[in-house]
């Protein structure tokens, strides 16, 4: 496998594609827009404590984040997303429970826990048709930071694969750390897919 010349969490643009039946972990697959793999995440399952590991390969070579529920079993609970290689909190987030029931919410903290964000499904209406008539409609989200709709995290429609496409070009002055913006993708893939 070659190597990638730029950093994993430099790309405007990436794929998030959850494997399909995968009985004792939870696979994700990260591309970048040329379509190589530039980083692989595995979730174990009947984990108490949801503990995410993100990799820069599927040799799982070098760790590069691990996303961590704070509590077990909690329906509003906060991940904190930690910088594997530096052992450094790179931020937090946090799912809005009960809202999230009926569409799905985030909320963005960055590493000294201060909000700076939020994450939202795309309108009121699709949620509810999701939820309560047919999944077949993708989900999308907007990243807003300081109230302005900067990233997009858009899901293609396929219903034996859970793909999320995620464009960060909205988000000229890299406000949102590229580490806990895919975190929360792949958090929107593993808590927020299980709808699916």
């Amino acid at each position: 496998m070659a190597m990638q010349s730029l950093d994993p969490f430099s790309y405007p643009q990436y794929t998030v594609r959850r494997a399909f039946l995968s009985l004792w972990h939870r696979k994700f697959r990260i591309y970048e827009p040329s379509g190589q793999l530039v980083l692989y995440s595995e979730m174990k399952a009947l984990k108490l404590r949801e503990d995410i590991r993100v990799y820069a390969d599927e040799e799982k070579s070098q760790e590069l984040l691990v996303i961590k529920a704070r509590q077990v079993l909690d329906i509003s609970a906060t991940y904190d997303v930690w910088d594997a290689r530096q052992s450094q909190k790179v931020g937090a987030l946090r799912r809005k429970g009960l809202k999230s029931v009926v569409r799905d919410e985030w909320t963005i903290f960055n590493a000294q826990d201060q909000e700076i964000g939020k994450i939202e499904e795309d309108s009121l209406a699709l949620a509810l048709i999701r939820r309560f008539l047919t999944n077949l409609i993708p989900q999308s989200y907007t990243v807003e930071l300081k109230g302005q709709p900067l990233i997009q995290f858009k899901q293609n429609f396929n219903p034996f694969l859970l793909k999320l496409s995620l464009d960060f070009s909205g988000d000229l002055n890299s406000q949102l750390d590229r580490r806990l913006g895919l975190a929360a993708a792949i958090l929107l893939c593993a808590i927020e897919g299980r709808q699916q």
